[in-house]
């Protein structure tokens, strides 16, 4: 069996971002298959093959189409130089009508479920990613509400497709025990479908509005951001809604500590990385009541409609104002998150490819 089982690792940056933290988590999990990873930076205690290092999605449309032609044209190639059995790849792309046996991962159809006129993107889920699913041996994916978009969308049957929850790293995110500061959290991209501008509503709201500010971390995005500034400054909140972009990690572990609560009302999400960060870091978490959100957070997260910006506001102030509701969420957020680790990731994973070898 040996080199049998490839990794495509044609996507992999070296920056932390969802994806690329989840291959690089499951990894240990797959080493007793013995696989040999298609990667573009040498991976110590693994068998290697050098690939191409200009196909990542850091490097815009133009990294896209050349992984793309690559995986069409030279992967086959390199799957049959190998006498290769099974490709592995944590994202839903494979070589289409080449001999290639296949397992990928499906992380959301957030482009299909929320278009974006004129985005390459719609496309890529609409015409692409569908026949990748549908020739792949099997199906992997990150939550029960991605498996049933799967189904929906794309008529795929039930039990071609497993899903296997995500987890978050236990170095990194902990509970610190720090005072409460006055801020609530948004952690997250500024894309339309996670609702941030229903969420600064929701904050203009709160009667004592004055007391508080809300803190928006993670990276702006040119179309959104400017209408999220302009609706800020009109609401008169341009000293209260701080634009944080990215932070650095080690002061990141404290503004999720000291929050009142993370806010986080996406109107979907495959997962939901942030609000198992901010759970394992005791801070309280009010999230929406749709997709994979209650999947993530349990019975320890106050759920809200997403689409009400005053169960939003209702939320915020009710945990603003009750230290001792946020010490029981506190608590309910410290056991739930027991629950995830990856290497259960890893090892249910290895168990779903090892099937298929």
């Amino acid at each position: 069996m040996s080199n049998s089982l490839l990794i495509n690792l044609s996507f992999l940056i070296p920056e932390a971002t969802g994806i690329s933290i989840y291959a690089n988590q499951i990894l240990p999990a797959l080493t007793p298959l013995n696989p040999k990873l298609l990667v573009s930076q040498e991976k110590p205690n693994y068998a290697c093959f050098p690939i191409p290092n200009n196909m990542t999605p850091d490097q815009g449309t133009q990294g896209h189409l050349r992984r793309l032609v690559w995986t069409q044209f030279k992967l086959p190639k390199i799957y049959h130089q190998f006498k290769g059995n099974l490709i592995f790849s944590p994202i839903p792309e494979a070589p289409l009508y080449s001999g290639c046996r296949s397992i990928v991962m499906a992380h959301d159809l957030i482009p299909l479920r929320f278009p974006r006129r004129g985005s390459r993107l719609t496309a890529y889920f609409k015409y692409y990613i569908p026949q990748v699913l549908s020739q792949a041996e099997h199906i992997v994916c990150n939550s029960l509400a991605t498996a049933q978009d799967l189904i929906q969308f794309f008529k795929l049957p039930e039990q071609k497709i497993t899903p296997i929850p995500l987890a978050y790293d236990l170095q990194r995110f902990q509970f610190l025990d720090l005072p409460t500061r006055d801020y609530f959290l948004y952690i997250g991209r500024h894309d339309s479908h996670k609702n941030l501008s229903r969420l600064i509503t929701a904050f203009s709201n709160l009667k004592n509005r004055s007391d508080y500010e809300l803190w928006l971390a993670g990276p702006t995005d040119q179309t959104y951001t400017p209408k999220l500034k302009h609706q800020v400054q009109h609401l008169g909140l341009t000293e209260q809604v701080k634009f944080l972009n990215y932070v650095p990690a080690d002061e990141f572990i404290q503004v999720i500590n000291q929050a009142i609560a993370l806010v986080f009302p996406s109107l979907w999400e495959g997962f939901g990385f942030p609000v198992l960060e901010a759970m394992a870091c005791g801070t309280p978490v009010i999230t929406s009541n749709l997709s994979s959100l209650p999947e993530v957070g349990g019975n320890a997260a106050f759920y809200v409609n997403p689409y009400q910006v005053q169960e939003i506001t209702e939320a915020m102030e009710t945990l603003a104002n009750s230290s001792e509701l946020r010490s029981q969420f506190r608590q309910l957020g410290l056991e739930q998150i027991k629950q995830f680790s990856w290497e259960k990731t890893g090892k249910h994973t290895a168990k779903i490819i090892q099937e298929y070898l």
